[in-house]
């Protein structure tokens, strides 16, 4: 092999090893997610004690976000991605094993950390693989996720199906978690692999942001938190809207759900090429506009079937936002990408997780279509503010395939 093919080769293989973590997360989190019932019943906590231990996990999630940033820019990607992932796999098992409230906390305490660890460093290291490349590759990663989330959907109806025991069929997760990150792990990409060198070739060139760094990454977080609170919305109160609003059975409620996951995942696909072609400002822009025609349209419809389009439009239309706000956080400063990213990704979890709370708050005083008046602002705001994640170094990828 020449040193050519092999300098090629490795972003390959980190291309597909980094894919491997983000679809292994998504089915990790999706088995957690199906088992949620049966884990309420066997602790025999009420739907209001879970949702405050879904808050506890939430803020350990956030928790292990700014831990693992840092320790990805001090240690190495290749350390940091492939240990979460295994620490991640060991708790998972812990949440079948709870009997009890408290002990059911603290398995989540622990499983929120660790997911939350794995989900900044894999993000990192995506950026690091995407610099290795002459075009974005960013969204399909986090398609990915959506595609080991819906994995896990099938899996765990099957097995619940089945009657398998949750401790046994979580612990089986949790191991392949375990033995698929140690072998992924070994394919990933240093954090200076793939950044561009100076004339001399002596090592990464400066970074000259054009305005303060710092100011920045907020931005970017607040736009973040804007999009993913808009992503929760959809997560939780979709099925809702068509049963509650439009007066629709529980299983065609359940497709406005689907309809806007699936083309979410579609649209993630989709969106690499289309931010090679119209850059990632177009992306955001364009695409916030688009799910706010397509939640405005979902608000509003008298009839399930337009409602349904409307929330595909939704989907479709955030699909590519959030993935071009972690690739613009993660190259504003290529020496601290892992921290400057856990402030943007912390802060979009924050969103996705208050999303759903607030809408529910405002449900008593308004009826729900209309408390969807604040996601539709945010969509409205983040397609003015798009500019904020232009590019802000000019980077000279390898030609790679």
């Amino acid at each position: 092999m020449t040193e050519s093919s092999l300098s090629a080769g490795l972003p390959r293989a980190a291309r597909f090893a980094t894919w491997s973590f983000f679809a292994l997360n998504g089915f990790a989190v999706g088995m957690w997610v199906v088992h949620i019932p049966v884990v309420e019943r066997a602790t025999g906590i009420s739907h209001t004690t879970l949702g405050a231990l879904l808050l506890v996990l939430g803020g350990a999630a956030f928790v292990g976000m700014q831990v693992s940033g840092p320790l990805a820019d001090r240690f190495g990607h290749r350390r940091v991605v492939p240990a979460a992932g295994v620490l991640l796999g060991l708790a998972l098992f812990l949440p079948g094993l709870a009997t009890s409230w408290w002990a059911l906390g603290l398995s989540l305490v622990v499983f929120g950390f660790f997911n939350g660890s794995l989900d900044v460093a894999m993000n990192a290291q995506a950026v690091v693989v995407e610099r290795a490349y002459p075009r974005p590759i960013m969204a399909a990663f986090h398609a990915m996720w959506s595609i080991g989330g819906a994995l896990a959907a099938v899996v765990g109806a099957a097995v619940l199906g089945t009657g398998i025991p949750t401790a046994v069929t979580l612990s089986a997760t949790g191991a392949l978690c375990v033995v698929a990150s140690l072998a992924a792990g070994r394919l990933l990409l240093d954090s200076g692999r793939g950044e561009p060198e100076t004339e001399t070739g002596t090592g990464p060139a400066p970074v000259t942001p054009s305005r303060t760094p710092s100011r920045v990454v907020w931005l970017l977080g607040a736009l973040a938190f804007a999009l993913m609170l808009a992503e929760g919305v959809a997560n939780d109160w979709a099925a809702l809207h068509l049963q509650d609003v439009l007066g629709t059975s529980a299983s065609t409620a359940a497709l406005a759900y689907g309809s806007f996951a699936v083309a979410m995942t579609v649209g993630r696909f989709a969106t690499d090429r289309v931010a090679a072609l119209a850059g990632p400002v177009a992306v955001v822009r364009y695409g916030s506009a688009l799910a706010a025609v397509g939640l405005a349209t979902a608000s509003l419809s008298p009839w399930a079937p337009l409602a349904l389009v409307g929330w595909a439009i939704f989907g479709l239309g955030l699909a590519g936002g959030v993935p071009q706000l972690f690739t613009a956080a993660g190259n504003l400063d290529t020496r601290a990408s892992g921290a400057l990213m856990a402030r943007v990704v912390g802060l979009g979890y924050v969103g996705l997780l208050a999303g759903p709370a607030l809408i529910g708050g405002l449900t008593r005083w308004m009826p729900l279509n209309v408390a969807f008046a604040v996601p539709f602002a945010l969509c409205v705001a983040a397609v003015v503010a798009a500019p904020v994640i232009a590019p802000r170094q000019v980077r000279e990828p390898a030609e790679v395939g």
